[in-house]
């Protein structure tokens, strides 16, 4: 009973990180799920079956909230659940060690391009109410975000979000709210490539239904936030945590020395503390509150 509360309590802390903003909770999840000895494979396999769940949840209560663009919801979901079936039922299996770092770069200098751009040039009167993806951008975008999610336990949110994100002028809620509604296409196509490959016998479906309630119960709870917090502030939130999670991929994957992360965790931290701060400041002193 106590494992089932814990894994209800990942679910809950997982979804209320990604439908804030718009990324981690495959990452969350499977990590935590790592630590209880849990190959894998059936990690993953059990978070994506809790996450056609919370991403239902997620969906319908961004949607309720006005943070989603429909039309880029349904460029991003038909690649998005190709990529995400093939990585599931075929290459699963395949290390992605290779290339893992090399897409953590491109994403920390994306994150760092989000992050000061919220924070220096943010202008709120030149958000635009569409995010503006075309098919050509939405489908390379779709199969590898979806190809990641399979293969890594999460991905869809840690690619789609800042690479979104840094397309001038969009609103920082209808990119969280979309890839997270999107997101709910990439976790049925998953579930159904890990039934294939793994079986049903190998799911523990006590684990997935706890982390399954966690996460619907902080479903709605992330969106209200989402509604409710300033685009400059969720620029900056968002951008830093693509700087912390990618930094951290990088650390690892590399070999960095144990002596070392902590500085370094600590000066992002430290960073990102900074610049909300700043944000907030900055944003009270437009308005001659300061």
């Amino acid at each position: 009973m106590r494992k089932l509360i814990i894994f209800a309590f990942i679910g809950f802390l997982a979804q209320l990180i990604d439908g804030s903003l718009g990324m981690a909770y495959g990452v969350t999840s499977t990590s935590l799920l790592l630590t209880f000895g849990i190959a894998p494979a059936v990690a993953s396999a059990s978070v994506h079956m809790a996450e056609v769940v919370t991403t239902a949840a997620s969906g319908a209560s961004h949607i309720k909230f006005g943070n989603v663009d429909k039309q880029a919801v349904y460029r991003l979901i038909l690649p998005g659940s190709v990529g995400a079936f093939v990585g599931a039922c075929f290459l699963s299996s395949l290390p992605g060690d290779v290339v893992k770092p090399f897409i953590a770069i491109f994403l920390l200098l994306l994150g760092v391009y989000v992050f000061f751009r919220f924070l220096i040039t943010f202008n709120p009167s030149s958000q635009k109410k569409n995010i503006e993806l075309t098919r050509k951008q939405s489908i390379p975008l779709g199969l590898i975000a979806g190809f990641a999610d399979a293969t890594g336990g999460g991905g869809w949110g840690p690619i789609a979000t800042p690479v979104l994100l840094s397309k001038k002028g969009t609103e920082a809620r209808k990119v969280i709210g979309t890839v997270d509604t999107s997101e709910f296409a990439i976790a049925v196509s998953a579930t159904l490539g890990f039934l294939i490959a793994l079986g049903w016998d190998e799911v523990n479906w006590t684990w997935v239904i706890a982390l399954m309630i966690g996460g619907v119960i902080a479903a709605p709870i992330a969106a209200w936030l989402v509604k409710k917090l300033p685009a400059y502030l969720l620029g900056v939130l968002v951008g830093g945590f693509i700087i912390l999670t990618n930094a951290r991929t990088i650390l690892i994957e590399w070999g960095a020395s144990t002596n070392v992360i902590p500085y370094v965790y600590g000066g992002i931290i430290l960073m990102w503390l900074t610049g909300i701060f700043y944000s907030i400041w900055k944003n009270k002193y437009k308005k001659g509150e300061v």
